[in-house]
This record gives structure tokens, sequence and C-alpha cells, in this order.
């Protein structure tokens, strides 16, 4: 973005093109316009009226004005000084090799300092603008002494005054946008991790209903339709052959088995992502090979089992914030889950090198894991479906948390 004229952070920054911006770049043109107009006005006056000796000739003056005018006109519009800072120097000191001709001629010259400390200070950097501001202060009052005016401490205060409240005001304005532009860059990150925070909030609602919806499917409707189905297929083995209602007990179970079926692809359609390509074990499987933490190894004892969609989102989410706590909280280097199929039940073990706690002391507060259970709720989970949940650790000596869960028992024939 161009460099514009005005006491603004950095000339590229897009607040040089705000209203307040533009507004400092008007009030500049039109101060230098009026001073170097109040330069010509005064020498044309003195045509023809009595001059000191050795005085400038109004036309020389007029001549030094224009000069100064068009440099400062030609610099403003040219795209080479908006872009360049070393075509913004060259500008500045052919604008000040105009202005120290017009000093030379007419002491109204002195004012047109002003509007080129602002200039200075805006267009180079700081460890060259303070130098050209005081060199362009102490010009001026050289040219002040030099048109014969008396020596008073007015004549030195003046420009070095006007110096000074142009360095603080260029500089005072950089620090106050600074810092509104540090508020602002806080306010956006604060909007945005709020933003963040929503729609977190609304996945994990999301996933929550889906994972409640399902349970209930399974345990309700996909149970009840099972057994209806052994029901029908017992009492159509218990029908006489020939009987009249034979072909409608058969149409019923095939309605049942229908909708079992359908049930079934309800909650696998309601599963979690991890689960919903493959088995527990694949899903397994994939945490640990996604896991950019630690080592994780995983294995699998017993002949695995098709088990109910609740028992794999609770042993999966377990295992999601088991490893989730042994990167983030634990610092740990290896970890091992092993998935454990027994007669009657099945379990779930996280075992993991980390820095570990003590647990009669109180569980540590424990941040949300990719599947946002902390101990206390990966414990609620385990006795919702029956099981149990147990911690086991020591400080320096890592931490083994385990899950077990009973089977339900299945009526011969039905898949669960």
């Amino acid at each position: 973005m161009p460099r514009t004229l005005v006491p603004t952070p950095t000339p590229t920054h897009p607040a040089a093109r705000t209203p307040v911006a533009l507004a400092l770049r008007l009030c500049l043109h039109a101060l230098l316009a009026g001073l170097l107009a109040l330069a010509a006005v005064k020498a044309l006056a003195q045509d023809g009226s009595a001059h000191p000796p050795g005085a400038a000739r109004p036309a020389a003056v007029v001549a030094a004005v224009l000069l100064v005018a068009a440099v400062y006109a030609a610099g403003t519009l040219s795209p080479a000084v908006a872009r360049s800072r070393r075509a913004a120097a060259w500008w500045l000191a052919a604008l000040g090799a105009a202005w120290l001709v017009l000093l030379a001629l007419s002491p109204d010259g002195l004012w047109v300092a002003f509007p080129l400390y602002f200039l200075q200070l805006w267009l180079l950097p700081v460890r060259w603008a303070l130098p050209a501001v005081l060199a362009t202060a102490a010009a001026a009052i050289g040219g002040f002494l030099l048109h014969g005016a008396p020596v008073t401490p007015g004549g030195f205060i003046g420009p070095l005054l006007g110096a000074a409240v142009a360095v603080a005001t260029v500089l005072g304005y950089a620090a106050l946008y600074r810092e509104s532009e540090h508020r602002r860059r806080l306010i956006d990150e604060l909007v945005a991790t709020r933003a963040e925070l929503a729609a977190a909030e609304r996945t994990a609602g999301t996933l929550a209903e889906r994972e409640r919806l399902a349970r209930e499917i399974h345990d309700t409707l996909a149970q009840g339709l099972s057994s209806i189905q052994l029901l029908l297929r017992a009492a159509q083995r218990a029908l006489p052959d020939g009987s009249p209602a034979a072909p409608h007990i058969e149409r019923a179970r095939a309605a049942a088995q229908d909708n079992l079926a359908e049930a079934r692809r309800f909650v696998r359609a309601l599963s979690p992502p991890g689960l919903e390509r493959g088995s527990l074990a694949g899903a397994l499987e994939r945490l640990c090979a996604s896991s950019a933490g630690p080592r994780v190894r995983f294995s699998v004892s017993g002949t695995p089992v098709e088990l109910p969609t609740p028992y794999e989102v609770a042993l999966l989410r377990v295992a999601q914030s088991a490893l989730a706590n042994a990167v983030r909280h634990a610092g740990a280097a290896r970890a091992e889950i092993t998935l454990t199929f027994m007669d009657g039940s099945v379990t779930l073990d996280v075992v993991d090198d980390g820095r570990g706690f003590d647990p009669a002391a109180g569980e540590p507060p424990q941040g949300a894991g990719d599947g946002g259970f902390g101990l206390p709720a990966m414990r609620a989970r385990a006795r919702a479906l029956g099981g149990t949940f147990t911690v086991e650790s020591a400080p320096g000596q890592g931490t083994a948390v385990a899950i077990a869960l009973p089977l339900p028992a299945r009526p011969a024939g039905a898949a669960a």
C-alpha cells in the first residue's frame, strides 16, 4: 500500500487510508500551502516600498516559493516516493534544498520548517528522522539570524519547541496506535476463540447425542426386534404343518428381521467416527498410529467378539482420554493399549511411563482429551455400563488405567 504523508505507525499500514489519516494529510497540505502563500504575499506587499539594504527582490522570493511548492507537489504525487524510503529520502533532500533557498531570501521561510518536521518524522526511520529534524531546526535558527533579526531567546526556543512538539506528536501517535492495534488483535483473537469454543461445544453436543441415540436404539429397538424374531421362530416351529397362520408368522418374522437390520444400520451411522470404518480393534489401532506424542503399542488378547455399540463407544473414549492425559499431563514417552476379551468380560488397559501421581492424594485435574473425558468421567462411563474402572500410579512410575465391562448375555441364535 502506498506510503502517505501522515504520522501513522507504518507507511504501508491500512490505517493510512482511514478518515483520520486522510484528514491529517489534508491538514499538512493546507499548512504548507498557507505558509508558502504567506511568504509570497508578504514579499509582494513590499514591492515598490523601501527595502532594507541587501534584501531579496520580491520576484526572487515568489520564485523560491513556487520552487518549494513544485517540489512538494511532485513528491506527494510520485508513486516512487510512496513505495521507496530511498526515493522519499531524495525527495526530502530536494525539498530541504528548495526550502533553504527560500529561507535565504525571506525570513518568512522560517515557518515552513514546521511541516517539514512532520514529513521527516513520517517518511524517514527514527534514527534518520531525529537528526534531520535537528538539522532543520538549526537551519531555521540560522536563517532567523541571517536576516538580522535581534537575538532573543524566542528566536532559538521557537524552532526547537516546534521540533519537540512534532517529535512528541508523531511518536505519541505511533505509540497510541500500536496500543490500539494490540487491543484490536486481542479482541479479534477473543472473538475467534469464542467462536471456536462454541463450535467445539456444538460438535461435542452432537456427538454425545449421536452416542445416546445409538445406545438407546441398540438397547431397546434392536434387542426388542431380536427377541420378537426369536419368539416368532419358536411359534413357527410349534405350529402344525399346513397351519393357515404359518405364512403370517413367516412374514412377521421377515419384517422383524428387516427392521432389525435397519436398526443396526442406524446404530452404525450414529456411532463415533472412529468406529465407522470397522471394528473397535481397528479404531484403537488407528488411534495408536495417529498419536503425535509417545510411541504407542496396541495389542489384542483373547478371542474377539462382537460388542454392543455402547461398549465400543465407552472403550474407545476411555482409550482416547487416557492417551491424551498421558501426552498432555504425564509427559509420557511410551504407552501401551491392550484390549482383552475373556469369557464374561472385556477389559481395556492403558499404561504409560509418564511422571505419574499419588492416587491417595486425589486425582490430578485432567483437561479434556480427544474423547472429552477426565478420570472421573471415565469412571462414570464404566459404572453406567455395570463395569469397573481402576487407576494405578505412583510419582515417577507412570500410570495404568483399566476398564472392565461385563459382556451381556446373548440369547441363543441372536446377534447382538
